[in-house]
């Protein structure tokens, strides 16, 4: 079975080096002490807090090894040597068929995919249409909502 790569930034290598290091740290430390509490307020067959914490101790237990699992299998995406092509890591500028308006988009992984500060996955309906085509490119995207075509107006 093959395994899922991910593409990461410098920074988003790093911000998940920082959360994997809070998880390990302060946020086990803080379930460990809920746990401690719990099971001091007596039987644990009939205990609320303790079957809460325990519960949020697998979440947290799943999300470290989550987060060693990416890092472990982590491609971190350099920087780019081309700047007419779109790429992983690229800022793109693009037009949409019949408007005026440009729109900037970042194309990261999936892991830093952040629609609202417009990162967009390279594995999204848009960045999977334009990952490797020029500036000037007029590109048809298929998406849940139909097909509609947009324009690379600059890549940085």
């Amino acid at each position: 079975m093959k395994q899922k790569e991910f593409f990461l930034t410098s920074e988003g290598y790093l911000e998940l080096e920082n959360e994997l290091n809070y998880l390990k740290t302060d946020k086990r430390n803080e379930v460990l002490n809920a746990l401690k509490e719990a099971r001091s307020l007596g039987d644990l067959s009939e205990n609320a807090e303790y079957d809460s914490a325990r519960e949020e101790q697998g979440k947290l237990e799943a999300r470290i090894k989550e987060v060693e699992y990416i890092l472990e299998h982590a491609t971190i995406i350099e920087d780019k040597t081309d700047d007419d092509v779109v790429s992983i890591g690229s800022t793109v500028s693009l037009q949409y068929d019949g408007d005026d308006e440009i729109e900037e988009y970042r194309i990261v992984g999936s892991q830093e995919a952040d629609p609202f500060n417009n990162k967009i996955s390279n594995e999204s309906p848009i960045a999977a249409a334009i990952l490797n085509k020029k500036v000037g490119s007029t590109v048809e995207v298929s998406s849940p909502d139909g097909v509609y075509t947009v324009k690379i107006v600059k890549v940085a």
